[in-house]
């Protein structure tokens, strides 16, 4: 079966505006921030790959670890005819998910969302290809916007995998985890990966690698805004720097100015300017503990129904239902 054709919620002009507000609001805040969306262009994609494959990089191989042991009893507990995967990007550790769902004669649907429709395209065509007798359904969106729009009815399975949910701020993860519920049935299902709390000397290195791939990818957020805005962003002004904030109990990747710097971006009409030392935070990762995860469901509807780790604790996946 091929894939069908990609079901559009996010155009072109719709990102291109989102980047100018972002740039905007982040660069004349203080402190000044961009949010880590903008680092997937197709050069920011492929370095990601590259992170999670370094032996500092540690989140995606313990999450892959977990599906491998329980995605067969996943797709025994959900019995789901409809998978969908949020921030699909290339399906890879789904795949998982659709073997074993496949395997237990239950899945009928697949539907991956992703904010690019050029990923989007060669991954539901390659899932198509792999999985001939299911429905492939891509959907072009902001998961943060369009839960909305997730198709309706069957037992439903949604994967949000990777840690993602970890860049959100506590508020937009509530936010986040209420819209969900919102979208989905009494009886669906969320599998939720994320990122546990542990040692920083084995959470800096992941973000700090010593290859300096992290800090090539953190450095792409400038070159985007170049590209798109025009600005004039000399990505090597700015140090790479992975902090570990304890009470708060996460990462922020940020880039800091190694001397006063002053950015122009002609699209915005705007002048930046940059103190010696003074930092840009690019992303936060938040990690989680196990009650919290559970906490934080609750309040927006999900009944945790089961909870698993890699056998070296590292990473979580939680299994959900809506209540």
């Amino acid at each position: 079966m091929t894939a069908e054709p990609l079901e559009i919620h996010l155009e072109e002009r719709d990102l291109a505006r989102s980047l100018r507000d972002d740039v905007r609001t982040g660069l004349t805040a203080q402190p000044k921030w961009l949010p880590p969306k903008w680092f997937y262009d197709a050069r920011g994609s492929e370095l990601f790959e590259e992170i999670t494959r370094l032996p500092e990089y540690y989140p995606t191989r313990a999450e892959r670890a977990v599906l491998v042991e329980r995605a067969d009893l996943i797709a025994e507990l959900t019995g789901a005819k409809t998978l969908i995967e949020l921030g699909s990007g290339s399906s890879e550790k789904t795949r998982l998910l659709l073997d074993a769902l496949s395997r237990r004669g239950t899945l009928g649907t697949f539907v991956p969302l992703d904010v690019s429709v050029s990923a989007l395209r060669q991954s539901t065509a390659d899932i198509a290809a792999e999985y001939p007798q299911l429905r492939v359904r891509g959907i072009v969106g902001d998961f943060t916007r369009h839960l909305g729009r997730l198709p309706a009815g069957g037992r439903r399975l949604v994967a949000f995998l990777g840690g993602t949910i970890g860049n959100l701020l506590p508020d937009e993860r509530a936010a986040f985890l209420a819209a969900m519920r919102a979208a989905l049935e009494a009886g669906d299902w969320l599998l939720l990966g994320t990122d546990l709390v542990k040692d920083p000397a084995v959470v800096v290195p992941a973000y700090d690698d010593a290859a300096g791939v992290t800090a090539e990818f953190n450095r792409n957020v400038l070159r985007v805004v170049n590209r798109e805005l025009g600005a004039d962003f000399v990505p090597a002004d700015f140090a790479h720097v992975a902090h570990w904030d304890a009470g708060r109990e996460w990462i922020e990747m940020r880039l800091r100015a190694r001397r006063p710097v002053r950015v122009r971006v002609p699209e915005l009409d705007l002048t930046v300017d940059f103190a010696a030392g003074e930092d840009l935070r690019t992303e936060v990762s938040a990690k989680f503990r196990p009650a919290g995860i559970a906490t934080e469901l609750a309040a927006a509807g999900f009944a945790t129904e089961r909870f698993w780790t890699d056998p070296d604790g590292l990473f979580g996946v939680t299994l959900a239902r809506a209540e």
